[in-house]
């Protein structure tokens, strides 16, 4: 059962983390009218797909990553020329199916052979029909039909190109908005889950120990030593007992609501350590709203930096193999944590959507950061960048990611190969 529990939270937080990302993107560009043809999770052949209003969901075998297809960004599309026998359906004069084969199956349809033809723009089509060239508006969202595949034309107005760039930025720059807004949320839930420390906690007593035989027990909250207020800072209480070797300390300690005082004298260990033979815990409280927020915020900091951090030691190569993980590491410590409860399993979780947006942020080909790049040259430039030559940096740079993620989980099952 446990098992099977951690099978199914790490498929979750696989799932949430791309599909809150890929939302992001497929949220802003529905908001500035791009046309969103699909909304996958996941790579390769389809496991579930449906269609609702103008946009394919599907669920994908693979489950490492995701993404949002929007029109004007079609390697697929179908190109109409003038001289191709095509069939029209017409519904109050106006095209809304346009058939490439198999005329002799479409019934009520008309067959004729392609004079002129504009899907982006002015939207009509003429044709000869048996010597007689007639013209026909097209509806905005006429279907082009191909073998029994259906594909929605996209007027210009409703392609990714024709937006402004900051349309166009903020519709990119949403994936990885989303996975900043679901790790702040997350760090905060995580408080009001665990609770907030405000008081440190003997879990126990090593025997023999100055603690032992000062009278300390498990379960005693200690609340100042020598005058100084503890508070939930074990640092403090550590340092305290650093600058009191061979000395007397006077502490004073809650127990089932009792104010007890108690003489501690800390001595030198075998190791030549101070201590004074306790395991120190956190009592904690639930936290107000305020606390919630303000320790959700200092967690996503502090993340953060170690994350860049990270980043900058794989920028200047300050790494070995060994230190990357892959889809199998990420699997194996997802794992354990879920395996240590739920407010483990969320920070995990909201450190994972952290690092998800903060990696689609660097300028690696392929990323939505090297996609905001090209957007802010053709901002600084007033035009954009070659299409083609866009296409083929993506393409280089994700197949280098792909190669990358093959070579860092050759080597995670390596590792568990080898224990």
């Amino acid at each position: 059962m446990a098992t099977l529990q951690n099978i199914f939270q790490i498929v979750l937080l696989f799932f949430v983390l791309v599909s809150i990302h890929e939302w992001g993107h497929f949220y802003f560009a529905k908001r500035a009218g791009i046309l969103v043809r699909e909304f996958a999770i996941g790579f390769g052949p389809k496991l579930l797909s449906f269609k609702q209003d103008e946009t394919r969901y599907t669920l994908r075998l693979l489950p490492i990553g995701g993404f949002v297809r929007m029109a004007g960004e079609d390697p697929e599309i179908v190109q109409i020329n003038p001289g191709q026998r095509i069939a029209v359906k017409l519904t109050d004069d106006q095209v809304t199916h346009i058939y490439l084969n198999d005329f002799d199956s479409r019934t009520g349809s008309l067959e004729g052979v392609v004079e002129q033809i504009d899907l982006e723009k002015k939207l009509f089509v003429r044709l000869d029909v048996d010597g007689d060239i007639q013209r026909f508006s097209v509806h905005p969202k006429a279907m082009m039909i191909s073998k029994d595949k259906e594909i929605q034309i996209a007027p210009w107005d409703r392609q990714f190109g024709s937006k402004t760039v900051g349309q166009r930025a903020l519709s990119i720059f949403a994936g990885p908005l989303m996975n900043f807004i679901l790790a702040f949320v997350l760090f905060v839930t995580v408080v009001f889950i665990a609770g907030v420390p405000h008081k440190v906690k003997i879990a126990g007593t090593v025997p023999g120990s100055a603690a032992q035989l000062a009278g300390l027990q498990s379960g005693d909250l200690i609340l100042n030593v020598n005058g100084v207020d503890i508070g939930a800072d074990r640092n403090k209480l550590t340092s305290l007992i650093q600058s009191s070797v061979n000395k007397p300390m006077d502490w004073t300690i809650e127990r089932n609501g009792e104010i007890i005082r108690k003489n501690v004298t800390p001595a030198v260990d075998q190791d030549g350590v101070i201590r004074v033979g306790v395991t120190l815990v956190a009592e904690t409280r639930p936290a107000t709203v305020m606390e919630g927020l303000k320790s959700g915020w200092n967690s996503l900091s502090s993340a953060t930096m170690l994350i860049l951090d990270g980043f900058g030691k794989l920028a200047t190569l300050q790494f070995k193999l060994d230190d990357l993980g892959g889809p199998v590491r990420i699997v194996e410590f997802t794992s354990e944590q879920a395996s240590a409860g739920w407010a483990q399993y969320i920070s995990w979780t909201a450190i994972m959507s952290l690092y998800l947006g903060l990696f689609n942020l660097l300028p690696i080909p392929a990323l939505d950061g090297s996609r905001l790049v090209f957007l802010g040259l053709e901002a600084v430039r007033g035009k954009p960048v070659d299409p083609s030559r866009e296409s083929m940096v993506h393409f280089v740079g994700f197949a280098m990611l792909m190669l990358l993620m093959i070579a860092v989980t050759y080597n995670d099952i390596l590792r568990l190969m080898n224990g």
